[in-house]
């Protein structure tokens, strides 16, 4: 148990805990992309994560509704799996000269967001549906959704030309 979160006993309990992970984790990604939109060479690439950002605030939104449906306060925890991949993201990012290799990068740093994102929210949406609250997983869903079409976009953009010019 950490320092100052109370014991997980129940799925319940695991359910908040993990809406409380995802809620750290999507407001470590509004502070974060900013910088990934300005770092990004490629307006295409520039473009998503802007789009991004704004879907990811509606995002927090809706967790922010779950909380409340739930009868939770609004909180989060670290989420020490998000603070690794955007620390790696960073480190890397600051080592690359070129700006196509840094596009792949920035690239291939939103996807690993993204396939974490993805993680959690499927999570979200098996415990809420085996706590019984079906209202739960229709608004997770709907992130869920909106993750995977953020992480075909950047495959595409990936391979229609980012990835071939940083090669």
């Amino acid at each position: 148990m950490g320092l100052f979160s109370k014991p997980i006993k129940t799925l319940d309990d695991l359910f908040i805990h993990t809406l409380q992970d995802i809620y750290y984790a999507e407001n470590q990604i509004i502070h974060n992309l900013p910088t990934m939109i300005e770092k990004a060479e490629n307006p295409e690439l520039r473009t998503a994560f802007q789009n991004h950002l704004r879907e990811t605030e509606v995002q927090v939104k809706r967790l922010e509704q779950v909380f409340q449906m739930h009868g939770q306060p609004v909180k989060s925890v670290q989420c020490a799996a998000m603070d690794g991949i955007l620390s790696e993201a960073r480190e890397i990012i600051s080592d690359c000269d070129d700006a196509h290799v840094r596009d792949a990068a920035l690239l291939s740093a939103a996807q690993a967001v993204e396939h974490y994102e993805m993680t959690r929210y499927g999570t979200l949406i098996a415990f809420a549906r085996q706590l019984k609250r079906e209202d739960y997983a229709r608004l997770l869903q709907q992130t869920l959704d909106e993750e995977k079409a953020a992480d075909q976009k950047l495959t595409s953009i990936g391979e229609s030309r980012i990835n071939r010019l940083a090669a």
